[in-house]
Formats: C-alpha cells, structure tokens, sequence
C-alpha cells in the first residue's frame, strides 16, 4: 500500500509572530514569503513551535487560513490541529481542510494520556472523518503518551494516515519504527540533530526549528540525504550542530523566537507561561549567532 508523500525534505515548523499579544501577520506573510524563497518543501502551521496551545479558537483558525492563502498552493501547508478532546480535533481539522491545508498534523492527546488501543481509535477516528492525510506527531517528553510499536503498525495500515513526525528523540526506537510501517507510513525526523541519522535509515525529511532561522542550509542537508550523499549530509549535521543546541538550550520556541529577534526577523514575543531567556543565556546565543554569521541561509 504505497501512499503520497506530503513532502520529502525540509518543512518548517514555523514560528507564530506575535506584537503586543496579537498574532503579527505582517510579520507572518513575511516568514511565509522568506521560507517559500528559500526553497523550503513545506511549512507546518500552527504546531508546537506556533504555540498552537496558547492560541485562541479563533486565532488558530485564522492563522491557517491566512497561511494557506498566502502560500497559494506554492507549497504543501501542514495544520496543526492535534488535540486531547477528539470533538475539539475533529472541528480544527475539518476547518482547515475547508480552507485549503494541504495535510493535518495531529499530536498524541496529551495530559488525559491514552492507552495504545486508544491511540489506534484515536486516530483512525480522526483519519476516517477528514479529506486530508493525517501526519501523527509523536512527541512523549512534552505529551506524556507515545506510540509504541504495534499501534504504529496497525496505524500504517489506515489509507489516509501517511505519516508520523517522530520527535520521541529515541534513535534506536525510531529504527524499529521505520522497519515496522515500510512503505506504508512516511517517517519524518521531529529532531534536528538527529536529520541525518534518520534519514540514513529511510526517513524521508524533517519537521524543523533550526529552518525558521537557516532554511536553505537545512534544504541542502535533507537534498543531500535524499540524492544517495550522506557525506554531505553529514558534514552539514555537524557544521550546524552548535546552532541546533543552541535553539534547544531552553524549552522549544523560546530559543528560535530570541534568535529571530535578534536576526532582526520577527519579535521575540511568547504567551506564558513560555517566557523570555535569562541574560546569561541570551548572551551565550547572541554568541552562537556571531559564530554563523553568514552561514545562516
């Protein structure tokens, strides 16, 4: 059962830009712009790094639709529209096939948890009642629930489950994930500094914090995973490797938001209880960003 690929390389998962707390669209029709000149594959709305959970109904709906208009089928737009409460996932998701999402991101229901057969219900629920692939978002440090290794076998089979971005940071996990769906799910790394060990065993791409900031650089090293060179791509996981520490030094978006602030891209801007990084740690990525310079591309 060979299904569509939503996308093979990079696809960023974009930062929400906010200004004296309302959603900065001036700001985000630019990063949408910039990511789409930059060759980037696809870009991920609304996701853990867009601080889908502090977003309101509203805002959420509107920040996807904004988004897929503006990119205008230039690339695939990703929703986030994951959710614990399956109502409240199901009216997101169909929003935003309505509108135009190329493809739905759906994390594990986080805080009330799931059993496995629950995950496998969860899901294919979700996947049964919407026209648009569904990409699950395996993320257990921030959701408390991951999928193991039989409901991701039964999961592969479902036709409009496509794919899973697997942030579960375990390399020996993700392997056995990887050998478990084949051909039948697409594995996307949810890690940046694991892209190139990933691929190098049949993931196809990245879902990416570092591309808000060096989009091109991380095009080039999934391209290069992705054309049979793993030379090349290695080189560029360790070349940027320092960056990408860097944008994890604190708790995922707070990192990439200063960064880009201070690339003069967007404000640093959070919604609590995410909150702005001590002196000492803002110093020590002004320091990182120096160090790049003009690599950052």
């Amino acid at each position: 059962m060979k299904k569509n690929t939503v996308f093979k390389g990079a696809a960023t998962a974009l930062v929400t830009p906010f200004k004296n707390n309302e959603v900065d669209y001036d700001a985000l029709e630019k990063l949408i712009e910039s990511q789409i000149r930059s060759g980037i594959d696809s870009i991920v709305i609304c996701g853990t790094t867009g601080e889908s959970s502090t977003l309101t109904d509203e805002e959420h709906r509107s920040v996807i639709e904004f988004t897929v208009k503006k990119a205008a089928k230039r690339i695939p737009i990703i929703a986030g529209t994951g959710s614990n409460d399956y109502a409240y996932a199901i009216d997101l998701s169909q929003h935003a096939c309505e509108v135009g999402a190329d493809a739905l991101l759906h994390v594990t229901p986080y805080y009330n948890k799931a059993s496995q057969a629950g995950l496998v219900k969860y899901f294919s629920k979700i996947a049964d009642n919407v026209s648009k692939p569904v990409i699950l978002y395996n993320v257990p440090s921030r959701t408390g629930c991951n999928i193991g290794i039989d409901a991701y076998k039964e999961l592969a089979q479902h036709p409009n489950i496509v794919a899973t971005k697997e942030a579960s940071g375990d390399v020996s996990f993700i392997t056995k994930v990887i050998r478990a769906v084949g051909d039948n799910m697409t594995v996307y790394s949810g890690n940046d500094d694991q892209i190139v060990p990933l691929m190098s065993l049949g993931a196809q791409g990245v879902i990416s914090v570092l591309s808000n900031i060096a989009p091109e650089a991380t095009v080039e090293m999934t391209h290069a995973c992705l054309d049979g060179d793993f030379r090349r791509g290695a080189a560029l996981q360790l070349e940027y490797l320092d960056l990408i520490n860097a944008l994890f030094m604190t708790v995922n978006p707070i990192p990439v938001k200063v960064a880009m602030s201070m690339l003069g891209i967007c404000e640093d801007e959070l919604r609590l209880p995410l909150c702005t990084m001590s002196e000492a740690e803002n110093e020590k990525l002004r320091k990182v960003l120096q160090e790049y310079g003009g690599r950052i591309r």
